[in-house]
């Protein structure tokens, strides 16, 4: 993965560990270097963050969820943010691919 790249693989893993000690999903969201962000299209309801930075290309798509596991119909983040600890990683993927 990531074509050898060690600095993004431990990123990848800092990214992950982050996710792991979160009380909240607000605690992601607040960090700047993360670029939490929403997605959309088909993607609704599903949000991103950079695994390394803005420059590469590569992101960990994720999905709040609820307290039985699942997802917020409709995901509005503002609301959520202060409570939600389960989130599901639904890949990691190089977005211009």
């Amino acid at each position: 993965m990531f074509g050898g790249n060690a600095a993004l693989a431990t990123s990848l893993f800092a990214r992950i560990n982050a996710m792991q000690q979160a009380s909240v999903i607000k605690d992601i969201v607040m960090m700047p270097t993360f670029h939490f962000h929403k997605l959309s299209g088909n993607m609704d309801g599903f949000f991103a963050i950079d695994v390394k930075t803005r420059r590469d290309p590569w992101r960990i798509i994720i999905q709040p969820l609820d307290e039985n596991e699942e997802p917020y119909d409709p995901c509005n983040i503002d609301e959520i943010a202060g409570v939600v600890r389960i989130v599901e990683v639904k890949e990691v993927s190089n977005h211009y691919e």
